[in-house]
């Protein structure tokens, strides 16, 4: 059996949901139900576990019930890297990769830190595991 490199581990951050969370603040003025969303939200945002390995992705999600979704590196097509002004200001990327996936054709690790220097990491470790299980892309039009 094949050992997995970790390349990568953590959950995204919190600053993805600044919009959501000015917005259930005027709820929380306005009927107190604010503070539930933004409760659920932080709890969402905190238990979506992500970790990245040389030959896959797995990411873990859940409050109440937990699904387990794995992504094989060798299935990437390719990669892009946004940086929104707001998560810029605070050094995060959105990840997404465009994948032959059926369930994720375009898969986006949100709010990530140090998004260049990942998307390199994961990139190369795309390379190495499509030569190592010998795939090739091809695209019909």
């Amino acid at each position: 059996m094949e050992t997995e490199n970790k390349i990568w581990e953590g959950t995204p951050s919190q600053w993805i949901n600044f919009t959501f969370y000015l917005a259930s603040s005027v709820l929380v003025v306005a009927f107190g139900l604010g503070l539930i969303l933004a409760l659920w939200k932080y709890l969402d945002t905190k238990l979506n576990k992500l970790k990245i390995t040389d030959q896959r992705i797995i990411e873990q999600r859940g409050i109440l019930s937990i699904t387990t979704n794995q992504l094989e590196l060798y299935r990437v097509k390719d990669i892009k890297l946004e940086q929104p002004l707001l998560l810029r200001i605070f050094g995060l990327s959105n990840i997404v990769l465009i994948t032959s996936d059926s369930t994720d054709p375009f898969y986006t690790l949100r709010g990530v830190e140090g998004g260049a220097d990942l998307t390199e990491k994961i990139r190369l470790a795309i390379d190495q595991r499509r030569d190592h299980k010998g795939v090739k892309e091809l695209d019909f039009y």
